[in-house]
């Protein structure tokens, strides 16, 4: 077993916070179910030391000592006991960042949830991201119930907006002070993440009893500690619809190259699974393998091989790939703070056209950047499914009075991950997995680096 993933195990801290003992007894009614035979079966309540193995390999298991525990993370889902008064409750909803299939229906689900099971009837949206907390930007807080969030899950985007940028954490909580916000859901990835915390951190500092509970939103799919994150089954069905469109051009014309570029700032799970999902792709281009592009053993000197030996080529690249051919200090940095990749489609599309032009050998090259539409699109019906269990499951920890975490799925259960242990790092795609050796078998290719 990799001795670095047993230290990173090992310095685990999956203590969940809390603003104190919950005392009040939940709403949720023990509803009676019974089964095929008749016979009552008892629906029971979720408990604190109900755990989930951070790490479930028996390798894992057999190298602890005799009496150590092994690193889990607790059980999410409906407690006994909650810590808020339901009927005197404000809670509050922000989406922040980029767009992602799904936020809608997580709202819907967070807000349903609110409404029905706990009977919670101050219920408010906060208008394009953290700005709709600062005063001088005038937005209006929404106010939220089953009605007004009945059809939002049929639209994309999100019915709150969105913003970016940083936004001092003393005057947001200034505001969640000023307008009793108890509770505060928090929707949004890698930037929202590391605002979160600071939140979190002037509440403590203040001695405040705020809850704060992120649902992680990452059309990448790179949050540490989430297996998957909502929208990217949706984003995944949208590009396989580009790379269809990329492969029917290549076959139309003489040495026909469709390139499709989608997203992955830091990983490579799109477009590994998007690959799989045709198996018409011939090169997968991702920010965790390093390639050439130039040389005969590079990018463009296999591709070369490729269309001599099949006439077509469709090659598929990660917005992250190829950053060495791109200098960090010339690169924008967005508003949330993060540096924004180079745009790795155009270089290519510019060293594919002029490699062929210098070896005279005609090419028909088709790019295609479909990156706006899959943001946009509305879940499909898997996401759906699964961002309601997200937002049900926020709720529930928040009702429980606990706060500075993330709502997540791993190994199969939902589960609260410290929103610490997300904060400023990313998930990466295994090279040794069998999701990226099953690429390169289904592609084909071969190593892209010169001896």
């Amino acid at each position: 077993m990799n001795e670095h993933i047993l230290r990173e195990f090992e310095k685990l801290d999956t203590r969940i916070a809390t603003l104190g003992e919950a005392k009040i007894d939940s709403p949720i009614r023990r509803t009676p179910m019974f089964d095929r035979r008749g016979q009552q079966v008892e629906k029971k309540f979720v408990h604190d030391d109900d755990r989930i193995l951070a790490y479930d390999s028996l390798a894992y298991l057999k190298h602890l000592a005799p009496g150590e525990e092994p690193v889990s993370f607790e059980t999410a889902g409906p407690r006994a006991k909650i810590f808020f008064d339901p009927s005197k409750l404000h809670c509050a909803i922000v989406t922040c960042g980029g767009l992602c299939p799904g936020i809608n229906d997580v709202i819907r689900a967070v807000v349903l949830e609110l409404f029905y099971l706990y009977h919670v009837r101050h219920i408010y949206g906060v208008r394009y991201g953290l700005q709709g907390f600062i005063p001088k930007y005038g937005h209006d807080l929404m106010e939220l119930n089953p009605e007004v969030v009945a059809d939002i899950h049929t639209f994309g985007g999100t019915v709150l907006s969105s913003s970016r940028g940083p936004q001092d954490p003393g005057d947001i909580v200034d505001a969640l002070d000023r307008l009793h916000i108890q509770i505060l859901f928090m929707v949004g990835g890698d930037g929202t993440l590391r605002a979160a915390h600071a939140i979190c951190e002037e509440i403590s500092r203040r001695q405040l009893r705020i809850g704060v509970v992120v649902i992680p939103k990452t059309i990448d799919n790179d949050i540490p500690f989430v297996s998957r994150s909502f929208g990217f089954d949706t984003a995944v069905q949208m590009a396989t619809l580009a790379i269809q469109t990329a492969h029917t051009e290549a076959l139309g014309a003489p040495n026909g190259i469709g390139l499709v570029k989608l997203m992955g700032r830091y990983s490579g799970f799109i477009v590994s699974n998007a690959a799989l999902a045709l198996r018409d792709v011939n090169f997968v281009l991702i920010p965790e393998t390093d390639f050439d592009i130039e040389g005969d053993y590079g990018f463009l000197g296999r591709l070369e091989a490729r269309l001599k030996l099949r006439g077509h080529a469709v090659v598929l690249v990660a917005e992250g790939a190829g950053q060495k051919y791109f200098k960090k200090e010339d690169l924008p940095v967005d508003p949330s703070g993060n540096v924004k990749s180079g745009d790795i489609g155009l270089l290519l599309v510019d060293f594919i056209k002029a490699h062929f032009k210098q070896r005279q050998m005609e090419i028909n090259l088709k790019y295609i950047d479909p990156s706006y539409l899959v943001r946009g699109m509305p879940a499909n019906t898997s996401d759906r499914v699964y961002c309601g269990f997200l937002g049900q499951n926020a709720v529930h920890a928040a009702m429980a009075g606990k706060t500075a975490l993330l709502v997540s799925r791993w190994h199969g259960h939902y589960v609260h991950v410290p929103m610490q242990l997300a904060v400023g790092r990313h998930k990466e795609l295994d090279l040794d997995s069998p999701l990226w050796r099953s690429v390169l078998e289904s592609t084909g290719q071969p190593p892209l680096k010169n001896p």
